[in-house]
């Protein structure tokens, strides 16, 4: 952990941060909005998936579609599908648009368990239900690779996973042929990649690139337990990438791209979550640069320009 300190140390000294906003979202009024998808594409117009959730409550959130109306301005799509899930993610698999986010599960007024939904299909109005995850795994993510095939993340993070590993969690990665493979089991037994956390890390793949030399492109997250000056426990998020080589089952050149403070000033939805910045992903910009997309206190959604992170590695192919 002490590594990861660190480096957010000369990270924080050396950043380039050339624009930093936050994002409006109208239609949900009395609602935040935060730990959205990345803004994509769909049928010539440019939406995003955002958690939707009151301030007071926790674990009761909905997955809304917001249209762009303006610069950071996304207004809610009447009459879209409500989603009873956390952290939306979004990936395209062939021609379909895939969606993802957690579900969490109560038994008896206490959380229970979760797991990871997945929706497809070519009617961003009229995706269908096809998978479930593994219990208790959030962050699996999904590229489609240079032959078609389609690469699966994971994210285990248990007790068994830091009595192995010493992390808390761990990324795993797994090959399909295509959707209809993708189940609990296959994203369970995702083979380790090693190398991304140290002792009482976490972290996961927040986002998955393909890039035209045929590697992947990571943008995720990395986590520690920090210490706020009265004593409080602090949970410190930051958004990072590395390189994947699927072939060489490798990452490398992970750092750090974004933390809270690169982002606006605002509010935490509780004391521990003021330093927490969970990443949604990057989107190409024309000036080569990219804007980072980022929960920021889970209670907003922030933006930064920062330099390309997978310079030197190869080009975006596509979501």
């Amino acid at each position: 952990m002490m590594g990861l300190v660190n480096q957010r140390e000369r990270y924080e000294s050396g950043k380039k941060i050339y624009e930093s906003a936050k994002l409006k979202f109208n239609g949900v009024e009395g609602f935040d909005v935060y730990n959205p998808s990345i803004p994509f594409n769909w049928n010539g117009k440019a939406f995003i998936f955002g958690r939707v959730e009151k301030r007071d409550e926790w674990a009761r959130s909905w997955v809304r579609l917001f249209e762009n109306t303006g610069k950071d301005e996304w207004t809610l799509v009447p009459d879209s599908m409500i989603y009873q899930l956390e952290d939306p993610f979004v990936s395209q698999i062939g021609e379909s648009l895939v969606l993802g986010g957690t579900h969490v599960r109560y038994s008896q007024g206490a959380i229970d368990t979760f797991y990871g939904y997945f929706y497809k299909g070519t009617d961003i109005h009229n995706l269908y239900y096809f998978t479930t995850g593994p219990d208790y795994m959030k962050d699996i993510r999904l590229v489609e690779m240079a032959d078609g095939r389609i690469g699966v993340f994971s994210r285990p993070r248990n007790e068994d996973v830091q009595k192995k590993y010493g992390s808390e969690s761990i990324i795993g990665f797994a090959i399909i042929d295509s959707l209809e493979e993708l189940t609990s089991k296959v994203i369970e037994s995702a083979s380790f990649i090693p190398g991304l956390f140290d002792t009482d890390e976490w972290g996961g793949c927040n986002q998955a690139y393909l890039l035209d030399s045929g590697l992947i492109g990571v943008i995720g997250h990395k986590s520690y337990k920090n210490f706020g000056p009265d004593g409080q426990e602090i949970l410190s998020y930051m958004n990072i990438s590395f390189i994947f080589d699927p072939n060489e089952h490798q990452a490398k050149d992970m750092k750090i791209i974004g933390t809270r403070s690169s982002y606006p000033p605002g509010p935490a939805k509780r004391p521990e979550l003021i330093d927490c910045a969970f990443t949604s992903g990057i989107v190409l910009r024309p000036d080569g640069k990219v804007d980072l997309y980022s929960g920021i206190g889970d209670c907003e959604v922030g933006r930064i320009v920062i330099d390309y992170p997978f310079k030197g590695y190869g080009e975006i192919v596509k979501l």
